[in-house]
C-alpha cells in the first residue's frame, strides 16, 4: 500500500498546471528578452505579459468570460503570441482558425467550435464578410489592421485600439488544469473537419517533454536558451507544434515573420540571427530554392526541425548542404503534436538515414505497432505495423463526433493510420499512410519509399506516389513528378528506378507503370501533397499534360 504523508491543507498548496505559469517564469527571468514581428515590431517580455493582461482585460469588457471561444485569424504574429496565453489565462478557449480552408468549412468550424468573438487579419476582411451572415453568434469582430492606417468597419474594434483599453494589471483566475484551453481543426479527412481540443495541463506537459526532448538533443540538432526562435509553421497549426511555448518558457527570442514570404524570411535570418525554425518540407525547399536564386551560399547555423511529411534524404542533403541542420519530427494534430524527434548520435547509422527517420519518442510518449487484432508487433525495424500512441497530452476526443472518437482510441490507444517499424533502441521509422500504402498484385507497395527513391534523381524536384485501380494487379503505381527542367521523363525516371531494383532495394512490381509530369503538385492547407485529390483526378482519367 503506497505511503501517505499527512498534510494539513493550511500547510500547502494545489499547483494546478495552468498556460499563466509558461508566460509568468520567462518574464521574471528574460523581461527585457525581445520579440520582433517582421521589420515592424519589438517588444520586450515584459511587454508581452502587459499586452497579454491589457487583451485580457479588454476581452472581459467585452463579456467574454470563463469557458467561451474566441477565434483567431491572423498571420503569425507577436498579436498571436498573445492570444496564445491571454485567452487561455482567462479562462475561456482560444480556437485557432485556418484561414485556408474554404468559406464553408470555415463556417463550420468556427460555428462548431461556438465562438462569440473573431479577432481577424485585414488581410482576411473579404473571407471574414462572406461567412459574416453565416455565423450570428458572432458577436464582436476584432480587426488587426497591421498599418498605421487603424480604420475599422462600422461593426469592429481595432486590435491595437481595443488593448489601450485594457488593464495592464488584470488578475488571471486559477481553475482546475483540465480546463479546455484551445481547440481547432484537422484538416486532409472526409467530410468536415474534427474538432480536437487540448487541456491546460496537456499544453504544459506537451511543453515541458518537448523542451526537454530538444534539450537533449546533440549540438546543431536541438533547441538552446542562446537560440533564435522563428516558426515557419503557421500558428493556426497545432499550436505552431508547441514551439511558442516552450520560446517564451525558456524566455528565448523570438521572430514573428507574418505571412511567409521567401526574402522577408531570408531577410529577418540574416537581420535577426534566426537559428532555430520548424516547417514542412515544401516551406524548406522554398527557403533553399529563394536562397539559390540570391546566390546566397551559407544559411547557417540554422537548426529546421521537419514536419507534416517526410523528409526525403535529398531535401536533409540539400539543406546541409546550405549549412543548415535539418531533421524530422513526427506528431499530428491529434497529438498535440510532438511524438517523436529525430536524432543522430553517430551510432553505426548515416547521418541522413538518423535523421529523416521520425525519431525517438519523446519523454512521457509511450508508442508501439500492433497488427489488425492490436496484437504488439517485435521492435526489428523490419516488421511493419499501425503505431498507435499514449501520452498524457493526446486529444480526448473529436469533439462532437462519438463514432470517430471510439475508433480514434480503439483498444485504449490513439490509432495514427501510420505504419511504421520500430528498432531495438525505440526509434521509429514511418513506412507510410495505411490509405496511401498501395497493394498490387498481392505485393504491398510504399508510396512513401517509391517518393523517397525518385526525389535522388537530381533533375526531380516534387513527387507524389498514388495507387489507382487496375483489373489485373488491383492496384498500381503512379508516380507524379514535377522535374527540374525539361529533359527528365518517363524513361529517365524508370532507368534510374531499375538500378535499385537491380541492387535488390526495391520491388520491380514498385515501379509505375505510369509517370506523370507536372508543374506542380496540390498541396493541403497545412502544406502537405494533397494525394485524395490526385487520386481522385487520375481515376477521373487525367493525363501527363493535365495532371
Amino acid at each position: 500500500m503506497p505511503v501517505q504523508l499527512a498534510v494539513s491543507a493550511a500547510e500547502t498548496h494545489t499547483y494546478q498546471l495552468l498556460v499563466h505559469h509558461i508566460l509568468e517564469g520567462a518574464v521574471l527571468a528574460a523581461p527585457e528578452q525581445e520579440i520582433v514581428y517582421r521589420d515592424r515590431h519589438r517588444q520586450t517580455y515584459r511587454q508581452l505579459r502587459d499586452r497579454v493582461n491589457r487583451l485580457a482585460s479588454a476581452l472581459t469588457s467585452l463579456g467574454v468570460s470563463e469557458g467561451d471561444t474566441v477565434a483567431m485569424m491572423d498571420w503569425d504574429s507577436h498579436r498571436y503570441l498573445e492570444t496564445y496565453f491571454a485567452v487561455p489565462m482567462m479562462g475561456a478557449v482560444l480556437q485557432t482558425v485556418n484561414f485556408r480552408l474554404s468559406a464553408e468549412q470555415l463556417i463550420y468550424c468556427v460555428r462548431s467550435s461556438n465562438a462569440s468573438v473573431l479577432i481577424f487579419h485585414r488581410d482576411f476582411a473579404a473571407v471574414v464578410d462572406a461567412i459574416r451572415p453565416h455565423l450570428p453568434e458572432l458577436r464582436q469582430f476584432i480587426l488587426i489592421a497591421d498599418h498605421n492606417d487603424l480604420a475599422s468597419g462600422p461593426t469592429e474594434i481595432e486590435y491595437e485600439t481595443l488593448l489601450t483599453s485594457g488593464s495592464p494589471q488584470f488578475s488571471f483566475p486559477v481553475f482546475d488544469e483540465n480546463a479546455v484551453a484551445t481547440t481547432f481543426h484537422t484538416t486532409g479527412t472526409t467530410g468536415n473537419p474534427k474538432a480536437v481540443s487540448f487541456s491546460h495541463r496537456q499544453l504544459v506537459l506537451h511543453t515541458l517533454a518537448v523542451t526537454a526532448a530538444l534539450a537533449s538533443q546533440p549540438d546543431g540538432q536541438a533547441l538552446r536558451r542562446d537560440d533564435v526562435y522563428m516558426p515557419l509553421t503557421p500558428m493556426f497549426h497545432v499550436h505552431a507544434w508547441g514551439i511558442p511555448y516552450i520560446a517564451t518558457m525558456l524566455g528565448i527570442k523570438q521572430v514573428y515573420p507574418g505571412r511567409y514570404e521567401p526574402e522577408m524570411l531570408l531577410g529577418l535570418r540574416q537581420s535577426e540571427k534566426v537559428s532555430f525554425s520548424h516547417c514542412v518540407p515544401t516551406v524548406l525547399q522554398m527557403i533553399l530554392s529563394a536562397a539559390e536564386s540570391k546566390g546566397i551560399v551559407g544559411l547557417g547555423p540554422w537548426t529546421m526541425l521537419i514536419g507534416g511529411s517526410a523528409l526525403p534524404r535529398s531535401l536533409q542533403s540539400a539543406a546541409e548542404s546550405s549549412c543548415l541542420s535539418a531533421l524530422a519530427g513526427y506528431g499530428m494534430s491529434e497529438s498535440g503534436p510532438a511524438i517523436a524527434i529525430a536524432r543522430y548520435v553517430g551510432d553505426g547509422l548515416d547521418r541522413a538515414t538518423a535523421l529523416c527517420r521520425a525519431g525517438y519518442p519523446i519523454p512521457l510518449v509511450q508508442a508501439q505497432i500492433v497488427g489488425d487484432d492490436m496484437q504488439v508487433l517485435p521492435w526489428d525495424d523490419k516488421v511493419q505495423g499501425e503505431l498507435v500512441l499514449r501520452a498524457p497530452w493526446l486529444t480526448a476526443s473529436y469533439c462532437g463526433d462519438l463514432e470517430a472518437s471510439q475508433s480514434l482510441w480503439r483498444g485504449g490507444w490513439l490509432h495514427t493510420q501510420d505504419i511504421a517499424s520500430i528498432d531495438s533502441n525505440g526509434a521509429v521509422t514511418i513506412r507510410d499512410r495505411i490509405k496511401d500504402v498501395i497493394k498490387s498484385g498481392g505485393e504491398w507497395v510504399s508510396s512513401t519509399q517509391l517518393e523517397e527513391l525518385i526525389l535522388q534523381h537530381p533533375g526531380v524536384r516534387d513527387v507524389a506516389v498514388v495507387g489507382v485501380a487496375d483489373q489485373k494487379w488491383g492496384e498500381r503505381p503512379v508516380a507524379i513528378v514535377v522535374g527540374k527542367n525539361e529533359f527528365i521523363d518517363q524513361s529517365v525516371v524508370k532507368e534510374h528506378l531499375q538500378h535499385f531494383v537491380d541492387a535488390g532495394n526495391l520491388n520491380r512490381i514498385a515501379v509505375p507503370a505510369e509517370i506523370l509530369f507536372t508543374e506542380s503538385l496540390p498541396k493541403t492547407s497545412v502544406g502537405k501533397t494533397d494525394k485524395k485529390q490526385l487520386r481522385e483526378r487520375l481515376n477521373d482519367g487525367i493525363s501527363s499534360t493535365d495532371a
